[in-house]
């Protein structure tokens, strides 16, 4: 009876609690995303085909894309390398990385944005005049974009990762060592499938926030025309100079390519996975 009786306590709490958060979701993610692709698609296809056929506009969806798939490669690498890190070994000093890897989470993207122009900036950055005076340019180019894209993104493969290996343990991964596995035929064999979800997660939050980014990438691209603005620089500019037709289009387009991706991946993961 008690055990009966406390199911029913149960019942209606977990119905309300269920309720609370399927309304908190639905008005701060799902209803907003709704109305940006509502009036994206407001007039038919033409806001979106406007852009299409827009050269800037074009321009500034490739240089995001393009800068998003090196900051995911990039922060994918360095991710698991980092994951592996922390989890498998021990060494001085290994709370203080842990805790600086959240930093991007936490410190404002604009003041991201303004350290790497006091550190690779030309005129008074630490690294600036002697990266310019060798042939590179890293502030008000597409590799500033990247640095600015791959720091604030940088901890969401590894915090994918990281619990996924300490579930996993390292037993396989001596037992393969003991039988005469070197490194690489270990991570293959051994851990790379065991933690293919957590990475595959991990890309797609990484692409997600790199697709999205605005207030680094603002401060260190320069917004020039055709050069370093980035889709998200088009949505305010667009926003800004009374074309809400294009902007909620260009954010249209980027919304879709993340609920895509993170769709993609849902439907991908066998069900004993999820």
């Amino acid at each position: 009876m008690a055990s009966s009786s406390q199911h029913t306590r149960r019942g209606p709490s977990r119905f309300v609690l269920r309720a609370v958060v399927v309304t908190y979701l639905v008005l701060l993610v799902a209803w907003p995303v709704f109305l940006v692709g509502k009036n994206a698609l407001s007039g038919g296809l033409d806001n979106i085909t406007g852009i299409l056929d827009d050269p800037d506009s074009v321009h500034a969806l490739a240089l995001t894309v393009r800068v998003a798939i090196i900051a995911v490669v990039i922060n994918t690498v360095f991710g698991v390398g980092i994951s592996l890190l922390l989890v498998r070994y021990q060494f001085p000093g290994k709370r203080l990385l842990s805790a600086m890897l959240d930093m991007p989470l936490s410190v404002s993207p604009i003041v991201v944005g303004l350290a790497l122009v006091l550190v690779y900036g030309g005129r008074n950055g630490w690294f600036g005049p002697s990266l310019e005076s060798a042939g590179f340019q890293i502030i008000f180019a597409t590799p500033g974009i990247v640095l600015a894209t791959v720091f604030v993104a940088l901890p969401l493969v590894i915090r994918e990762v990281v619990p996924v290996l300490e579930e996993i343990g390292d037993d396989q991964e001596q037992a393969a060592r003991s039988l005469g596995a070197n490194a690489i035929q270990t991570f293959r064999r051994i851990t790379l499938p065991a933690i293919k979800w957590g990475v595959t997660y991990g890309v797609v939050l990484s692409l997600a926030r790199s697709l999205g980014e605005f207030g680094a990438v603002k401060v260190v691209s320069g917004n020039v025309l055709g050069e370093t603005r980035t889709a998200t620089l088009v949505v305010e500019e667009k926003y800004l100079n009374f074309d809400k037709g294009g902007a909620y289009a260009t954010a249209f387009l980027l919304a879709l390519v993340a609920v895509a991706a993170i769709i993609a991946v849902s439907v991908l993961r066998p069900k004993e996975d999820r």
